[in-house]
């Protein structure tokens, strides 16, 4: 029995949602200037990704390089979400 698919879908569900804390966080403190963190991470997963000789990790690496990518729309919108009253905003960053 191959579990290798279910484990990536398993994997892949607490990458996404990890991320998902990450930008809340990460527009809270640095405003949306952290989008770079977000685009050099997903370089670095997505080229870890190509390196990797192993399918199933190559798979985890290109799902964090695209969360990464994602992140970096995503931080533009809490920037929107914040400015509608949804998230608090950080009252110690101008």
């Amino acid at each position: 029995m191959n579990w290798n698919g279910i484990l990536i879908g398993a994997i892949s569900f607490l990458i996404i949602g990890i991320f998902h804390p990450l930008v809340i966080k990460g527009e809270y403190y640095f405003g949306v200037k952290i989008w770079w963190a977000f685009l050099i991470a997903g370089i670095i997963f997505g080229v870890w990704a190509c390196l990797t000789p192993s399918i199933f990790w190559s798979a985890i690496l290109g799902v964090a390089s695209f969360s990464s990518f994602w992140g970096i729309l995503e931080v533009f919108h809490q920037r929107e979400r914040v400015r509608k009253g949804w998230f608090p905003k950080n009252p110690n960053r101008r």
